[in-house]
């Protein structure tokens, strides 16, 4: 779970902050320093940010059970290779991201009750300290061009837990910033996030906010599998401009019966749940988008190489 608080304290990563790499367009007025502005949407869906206007009052809840025999197969094959630790988190974000280059519409947001197109790809989780009930979590956000490969996620994700424990070792701008608010009286700390928030809905924000705000990014995902808990159906934020929340749990096994022998036999499955603001593109399209994500953590050796073409979100 991600507190408020968390929005201050994020430290500013230099990487995430110079990302010019991801703004292929010269932007227009209307458009953000985090997305442009989509001008060419069917006036349905320029109403309907109006009509619900918080995005937890637009959020569709998804559940899936899926067979994870090719997926623990492609994790022995990447450690094999050398990806120590190589999981099925990594599998889950360079599959989200693969989906995305086929399905751009899921990396819109909304701000200012207006669709947008993301710059490039923002994928945020919460990680504690240490596995114990007083540690405490911390966030980390990172990018992604759309034609990242699960090895590319695998190295983006181990220098930046890299850093955070670095970061961790002594007191970092988390502990001395969260020290500074808490004598922040509770009146004024209110204002200060009434005040981002108006910042935020005509795009005023800067840019060093934006890109290490763990409320502003494509997705954030979570694994309750290490809690030995099933996946949560988590709520989307009103603050901000996230517009999918990912849960999985820890793997089961079932008794299934297989068709092509006959016989009955263990079968592991993985459990999780997508949660997602309906406003930013229509059921189908979604319905489109969560198959191709199925089809690619069916069929995960595909997330080894870049994909042939990567599309782009309309005007």
């Amino acid at each position: 779970m991600v507190g408020i608080s968390s929005f201050f304290i994020y430290e500013v990563n230099s990487a995430n902050a110079e990302r010019g790499s991801f703004l292929k367009y010269k932007r227009k007025w209307g458009d953000r320093a985090d997305g442009r502005l989509i001008r060419t949407l069917p006036p349905i869906s320029k109403v309907s940010p109006y009509i619900m206007k918080n995005r937890t009052g637009a959020q569709n809840l998804v559940h899936y059970t899926l067979d994870v025999s090719n997926i623990e197969a492609y994790v022995r094959k990447k450690r094999q290779e050398g990806l120590k630790n190589f999981g099925i988190l990594h599998v889950l974000v360079a599959a989200y991201i693969r989906t995305v280059s086929k399905r751009p519409g899921i990396n819109r947001f909304i701000s200012g009750q207006k669709i947008f197109a993301r710059h490039g790809i923002d994928v945020i989780m919460s990680i504690k300290t240490s596995m114990t009930l007083e540690a405490g979590d911390t966030m980390i956000k990172l990018p992604f061009s759309p034609d990242a490969t699960a090895d590319d996620v695998y190295h983006t994700f181990c220098a930046e837990l890299e850093k955070t424990r670095d970061a961790l070792a002594e007191e970092s701008s988390f502990d001395k910033t969260a020290r500074i608010l808490q004598y922040i009286p509770g009146l004024l700390l209110k204002f200060s996030i009434s005040f981002l928030r108006f910042l935020d809905y005509f795009g005023l924000l800067p840019k060093s906010l934006l890109y290490v705000s763990p409320f502003h990014g494509s997705l954030v995902i979570t694994s309750m599998g290490s809690l030995g808990i099933p996946p949560i159906y988590h709520h989307l934020y009103d603050f901000g401009n996230v517009p999918v929340f990912v849960a999985y749990g820890a793997k089961k096994q079932d008794v299934v019966l297989h068709k092509s022998t006959g016989e009955v036999g263990l079968q592991k499955y993985l459990d999780f749940t997508v949660t997602t603001d309906e406003r930013i593109c229509d059921g189908y399209y979604y319905a489109s988008a969560l198959k191709v994500l199925r089809s690619i953590l069916e069929h995960p050796s595909e997330l080894d190489a870049p994909p042939e073409k990567v599309l782009e979100d309309i005007q």
